[in-house]
C-alpha cells in the first residue's frame, strides 16, 4: 500500500497465502473456539483479506474486495468483523493510516508497536519495550490502561537504500 510515493524500487508484499494462510485461519478458528467465540464466515473472510495483504488495509478496500468477483460487502458487515477481530487480538487498527493490519502474535491483549514506512507502506509489528513505562505512568496518573499502541513512521531498509 504505497502512499503516493514515486520511489524507483519494488515494494514487497509480506502477506501469507496457500498452506500458510490455511494454517493461520485454522489457528484463528481454534483460538476462537477456546475463547468460546465464533469465527463466522464474514469474520473469517476479513481476517483472510488482512492476512493475504500482509500490510495495513483500509476498511473501504476490505469492503470492495470482500466478495471477490461478486458484489462488495455491506459496510456494517466489514466493520463488525473488524471490531470482533480487534477485540479478539487478530487485528490492530493503525490510527495514523486509518487502516487495519492482521496481528500474527498469539499473546492476548499485548501492547502493539508498529514501524511504518512512509514510502512503501510496509508495516512491521514489534514488541514495544516502552509499553511497560507507559502503563506505569498511566497508573501513576490514575488510569487503568487496557491497550497501548505505538506508531513510528520513517523509511524501511529497502526504501532507504
Amino acid at each position: 500500500m504505497a502512499h503516493g510515493s514515486s520511489c524507483g524500487h519494488d515494494h514487497h508484499n509480506h502477506g501469507v497465502a496457500g498452506a500458510s494462510l490455511a494454517a493461520e485461519l485454522e489457528a484463528a478458528e481454534a483460538r476462537c473456539a477456546a475463547a468460546e467465540q465464533r469465527l463466522t464466515a464474514p469474520r473469517r473472510r476479513v481476517l483472510e483479506l488482512l492476512l493475504e495483504a500482509g500490510q495495513p488495509v483500509k476498511a473501504y478496500d476490505l469492503i470492495s474486495t470482500f466478495g471477490g468477483d461478486g458484489p462488495p460487502a455491506k459496510p456494517p458487515t466489514v466493520y463488525r468483523a473488524l471490531d470482533f477481530l480487534e477485540k479478539q487480538g487478530f487485528a490492530h487498527r493503525i490510527e495514523s493510516l486509518n487502516a487495519y493490519v492482521a496481528c500474527r502474535k498469539e499473546a492476548d491483549g499485548h501492547a502493539a508497536a508498529f514501524l511504518i514506512c512512509d514510502c512503501c507502506g510496509a508495516t512491521r509489528e514489534i514488541e514495544p519495550q516502552a509499553s511497560a513505562d507507559i502503563i506505569a505512568a498511566g497508573a501513576t496518573a490514575g488510569y487503568a490502561l487496557t491497550a497501548v499502541t505505538i506508531e513510528a513512521h520513517g523509511l524501511c531498509g529497502d526504501c532507504r537504500n
